[in-house]
Parts: C-alpha cells; sequence; structure tokens
C-alpha cells in the first residue's frame, strides 16, 4: 500500500475513531489533511533534513514529515502513550518510512532534557498546557535559522496565548499565524542573537 492510501486510511480511521471516543486519551487528533500539506511545503521549500515532532499519535503526521525531508533525512517524534507508539511504528513501517524516523516514547519534558542535537524544524502538536514546561528546551534544540510549527494555534490559541506570546517576545524571532487546518503557529530563530 503506498503513502498516499495510507494517509486516506488513518485519516479516515481518526475522523471515524475521534467521533465516537470519550476517553481523550485514546483520541488521535491528528492534524488535517490541509495541515499535512502546509507542512510537506515547509519541509521541502526550506530543506529540513532534521525534524523534531513532539506528539506523534499514530503516527499519521509522522508520515508527513518523514516522506518529504530530503535523502538522509530523519525526523525524531516523541509520543507519551506506549499504545499509540506502537500503532505509529507500524503505521511508519507499512508507508516504508521507518528507517527515516527516530521514535522516542515517554514523557516529552524529560527526553528532551537529555538530548543534545539541533533540529531545523520542531513541530508541536502535544499537549498544549506542557508546552512553557519544555519552551527552554524547544528552543535549545532549535538550530540558528530553524522553525517552530505549533498546531492548533487558531482552534486552543486560548489555550497556547502564553507560549505563543513568549515565543513572540524572544529576540530576533518572527512569527506569523498560519489559518491552515486548527491554525499554525510559526516562528523562525535568528541566525544569530540570543534567545533570552
Amino acid at each position: 500500500m503506498g503513502i498516499v492510501s495510507i494517509l486516506m486510511e488513518l485519516e479516515e480511521k481518526g475522523l471515524q475513531n475521534d467521533a465516537v471516543q470519550m476517553d481523550k486519551s485514546k483520541k488521535y487528533l491528528n492534524i488535517t489533511r490541509d495541515t499535512g500539506e502546509f507542512l510537506r511545503v515547509l519541509v521541502r521549500a526550506s530543506g529540513a533534513g532534521k525534524i523534531l515532532e513532539i506528539g506523534t499519535s499514530n503516527g499519521y503526521s509522522t508520515i508527513w514529515l518523514a516522506s518529504s525531508v530530503p535523502a538522509g533525512g530523519r525526523v525524531t517524534t516523541i509520543e507519551h502513550s506506549e499504545v499509540k507508539s506502537r500503532e505509529a511504528r507500524h503505521n511508519l513501517k507499512r508507508a516504508g518510512l521507518f528507517e527515516k524516523v527516530v521514535l522516542k516514547q515517554g514523557d516529552a519534558r524529560a527526553l528532551l532534557q537529555g538530548m543534545e542535537e539541533e533540529y531545523d524544524l520542531i513541530f508541536l502538536d502535544a499537549d498544549r498546557s506542557k508546552y512553557m514546561d519544555m519552551v527552554k528546551d524547544i528552543l535549545r534544540l532549535l538550530k540558528p535559522g530553524g522553525l517552530i510549527v505549533c498546531d492548533n494555534a487558531v482552534s486552543h490559541a486560548s489555550e497556547l496565548s502564553g507560549f505563543m506570546e513568549h515565543i513572540r517576545s524572544l529576540k530576533g524571532f518572527s512569527t506569523s499565524l498560519v489559518p491552515v487546518g486548527k491554525g499554525e503557529f510559526l516562528a523562525h530563530k535568528p541566525v544569530e542573537a540570543g534567545t533570552d
């Protein structure tokens, strides 16, 4: 089965599951298709070869990212749920993309603290209430000239207001709120200048 067919299958499964699932932890809460297309354009236009994704779910967004990185590119993705991590691994293998992905299962805050590699693009689509707890590590791991993309910036603007205002206040950062899908907050880290 090709990547396009797998994406369509996961879209349908996600919509059906989330429509009836009452337990939020068991919802997939996938990005929208137009957000996936938007991420693909961003990755390809920027040539981002090292991507960090926080919030894997069943791997839907990871497939968009991993299928867009250049040859030799890699996506490191973090998922808290062991069940969703297993499902994501299965879906990435089906899509023939698992060799382009490093899948970490566990608490993102703890995992980020132990990471050192810098990333060209960091995509945030996890527990929004934890972003401010992770912001120092997110900024540390984002390479100069890199891009943060944060999902749900319109649909859950109130939950993200503190995080977005903090990023907007950083010296030299350029930001934009893009009305794609559930809203994408973009922040470009300056090539030079501090982040405090």
